[in-house]
């Protein structure tokens, strides 16, 4: 597996959505097993970022003390994930770019690798993260030569990250091995029971 080094890749951490079945609090700075949620993403990707860039569009001064850029979305108003990718891919000055939403606490750094290894060396633009069951489009690395696409894309009014995805040369990683990893967290009741099976 070849893995390109940190200084060619930038993380990109999505933390900019509204929260809603969360009552509309900032997941990302919610607290998980004692720790807020959006630092499990950090841990994940520093191995293999030069930088990671927290894309939020509220709670700004919060995550400006995690010590990391913090990117707000280039399109006005809520538009999904992939507003906050073409921010990142606007800023960012490598080859590639780690994307991971702030909400999955056990993401492995490990998996992230395995993304950027489906891309480096090969005639793909994106490598997306599959479980064995299903695609996970918000955990993926892809080139950042890709920003110019996506704008149009965004101002067309289309929002889907995987048919924006199949407009590419992209690729799924089957991650069935650590399929556990893709757990979420989008409710008050899912982070009690994400604290419960620690426990």
């Amino acid at each position: 597996m070849i893995i390109p080094p940190p200084e060619r890749v930038t993380g990109v951490i999505l933390a900019g959505g509204q929260a809603r079945r969360m009552g509309g609090k900032d997941k990302g700075l919610i607290q998980c097993a004692g720790r807020p949620l959006v630092s499990y993403a950090i841990e994940a990707l520093s191995p293999l970022c030069s930088r990671t860039l927290i894309n939020a569009n509220r709670s700004l001064e919060e995550y400006q003390k995690f010590d990391l850029p913090v990117i707000t979305d280039s399109i006005s108003g809520f538009h999904g994930p992939l507003a906050g990718i073409l921010s990142a891919l606007e800023t960012a000055r490598t080859e590639y770019a780690l994307v991971t939403p702030c909400d999955c606490p056990r993401l492995s750094s490990d998996s992230l690798g395995r993304l950027l290894s489906s891309l480096e060396g090969k005639h793909k633009d994106i490598a997306i993260a599959h479980d064995g069951w299903r695609l996970h489009p918000v955990v993926m690395a892809l080139r950042t030569r890709l920003a110019g696409d996506l704008s149009c894309w965004l101002t067309s009014g289309k929002r889907k990250i995987d048919a924006w995805a199949q407009r590419h040369h992209w690729v799924a990683v089957d991650l069935s091995d650590n399929a556990f990893q893709f757990i979420n967290i989008n409710t008050p009741e899912e982070l009690q029971e994400y604290e419960s099976s620690r426990n």
